[in-house]
């Protein structure tokens, strides 16, 4: 199961910090990415990391701005937003996959969680 939180209303140019914690799974033998959906849109990739977190991949749009990270201990992914912007805003949603590469692909996901809103205003 997997579990967003984090979400919320920002003006642009804020910060947000978006965590996903994760249960009934092996958590540090999954890599972990976070998709996003805009309405109207297809879920499209933001961000994922390695299991170990040693390995990070970014959709170009957010790198610099966008950062990925991970807490095996905790069973914990997070994604630190900066710099915010209106087109940044969508329910963000993350989700494990036991595959090792690809992880830009939607489809490699097993697990989902339910998502959580941000809203960027201008």
């Amino acid at each position: 199961q997997l579990v967003e939180s984090g979400g919320g209303l920002v003006q642009a140019g804020g910060s947000l910090r978006l965590s996903c914690a994760a249960s009934g799974l092996f958590f540090s033998t999954y890599a972990m990415g976070w998709f996003r959906q805009a309405p109207g849109e297809e879920r499209k990739f933001v961000a994922a990391t390695s299991g170990s977190g040693g390995n990070t991949y970014y959709r170009d749009s957010v790198k610099g701005r966008f950062t990925i990270s991970r807490d095996n201990a905790k069973g914990t992914v997070y994604l630190q937003m900066s710099s915010l912007k209106p087109e940044d805003t969508a329910v963000y949603y993350c989700a494990a996959t036991s595959r090792t590469t690809g992880l830009h692909l939607r489809e490699i996901y097993d697990s989902w969680g339910q998502g959580t809103q941000v809203t960027v205003s201008s």
